[in-house]
């Protein structure tokens, strides 16, 4: 068995709206101590995956874009910093809806776009329109290359990684026993109760939500160890009533760009074969 390893983990280099920062600050007792090897299906900043930096990990996404860019850096973090640093020099409005419209040839090129355009953006949001364009306007932010970035020791910890493109089933149906699994599909915890349902399915249907309790049941049955996070709503509740240990996670919402408008609410957690590590959390029943 591989345990974690402690020693120079690495930040995250993407802003990334639901992103689990808060989750490794708040409650790292919900990660176990002791496990194989890792597995994240819907990795966006890969926040958990960077906090405990595992040995052995299998992280995958169904954005192509953001996979080359993870791939990019794992195999040459020299040219997407120069590239990105060029992009720091000519920022500007004009400069900002340039490189939206353009298509880079090269991997570094393509990876070096997405980070200018995430740390840029507005509120680091991805979205696309219908046909796959990248479409979300300027940000207020100007910074666009981080004190903390460290490619090279982002790359360093990619080097045995599996990185892979691929729909969350086919990525949670590789999980073995003693695994981790760590798992945070879209959704949002604005509408917990009024029109949870309706707002989510254009992010994630609930027929995805249900072929995701469905691959957690399987990999539960092969022995994996799972921490699920969701919105914390009644029809999630029940979807996962059998299958864990179910918390209550209080947060601020603070997707909002005014503070003012930040509130509170709950995401919930689902803890599969494993025993919750943080005494301090309030149950959700």
């Amino acid at each position: 068995m591989n345990e974690k390893e402690i020693t120079s983990a690495a930040s995250p280099f993407l802003k990334w709206a639901g992103g689990k920062r808060w989750l490794t600050k708040r409650f790292p007792g919900l990660i176990p101590k002791r496990f194989s090897s890792y597995h994240e299906p819907f990795l966006g900043s890969g926040a958990i995956f960077f906090h405990i930096a595992p040995k052995a990990a299998s992280l995958s996404d169904s954005n192509h874009e953001l996979i080359a860019t993870y791939s990019a850096i794992k195999d040459e973090p020299g040219n997407v910093m120069r590239l990105l640093r060029t992009h720091a020099n000519k920022h500007s409005d004009n400069h900002y809806y340039t490189v939206r419209a353009a298509q880079p040839r090269t991997p570094a090129g393509k990876a070096a776009r997405f980070l200018y355009l995430n740390r840029t953006c507005w509120n680091g949001l991805y979205r696309v329109n219908k046909d796959g364009i990248f479409n979300v306007p300027r940000g207020t932010k100007d910074s666009v290359v981080f004190p903390s970035d460290d490619f090279g020791l982002i790359s360093r910890r990619l080097k045995r990684v599996r990185l892979t493109c691929c729909d969350f089933e086919e990525a949670l149906d590789r999980a073995q026993s003693d695994d981790f699994v760590f798992i945070d599909p879209p959704y949002t915890v604005k509408h917990n109760y009024n029109g949870f349902l309706k707002y989510n399915q254009s992010i994630f249907s609930w027929d995805d939500q249900i072929r995701l309790a469905l691959a957690v049941e399987r990999a539960r049955s092969r022995g994996a160890k799972i921490l699920v996070l969701n919105a914390d709503h009644e029809s999630v509740r029940d979807l996962y009533r059998t299958l864990g240990t179910q918390l209550a996670l209080p947060r601020s919402s603070v997707l909002a760009a005014d503070p003012n408008f930040r509130t509170k609410t709950r995401e919930l957690a689902v803890i599969i074969n494993y025993q919750n590590n943080d005494g301090s959390l309030v149950s959700a029943n």
